[in-house]
């Protein structure tokens, strides 16, 4: 996807704030049980960084996925981007060091916690 320069401009700026927040760990980033992804929560949006080999490993294609919790739009950001890609990679690669020796978790597994508040 292509984004006009002021698009641009906005989400180069959320990318910086992602980071710094990330650098400070004041973002907490986790690894996704049986995958690479990466995967926070910020402001009530589900942020992801992708795809499914470690970039410590390979300077292979990344992308950041921005979704609200309360709604089906959503942002994709790829590494192969010519105004966004190297901030999508510097990301990524901060991300890796931070999470890398973390234990990996299910952000999809079933608990009370998600039960209770189904209401049922």
């Amino acid at each position: 996807m292509t984004f006009d320069s002021g698009t641009a401009d906005r989400l180069r700026r959320f990318i910086d704030q992602v980071s710094s927040l990330t650098e400070k760990r004041e973002l907490h980033w986790e690894r996704q049980l049986g995958s690479a992804h990466r995967y926070a929560r910020l402001d009530n949006h589900l942020l992801i960084l992708g795809p499914a080999m470690p970039v410590a490993e390979t300077n292979i294609p990344r992308y950041l996925f921005i979704t609200p919790f309360d709604s089906p739009d959503c942002i994709e950001i790829n590494s192969d981007d010519v105004n966004l890609g190297a901030d999508v990679m510097k990301l990524a690669q901060e991300v890796e060091v931070i999470t890398q020796h973390q234990t990996a978790t299910d952000p999809f597994a079933v608990n009370d916690e998600i039960l209770n508040r189904l209401k049922v």
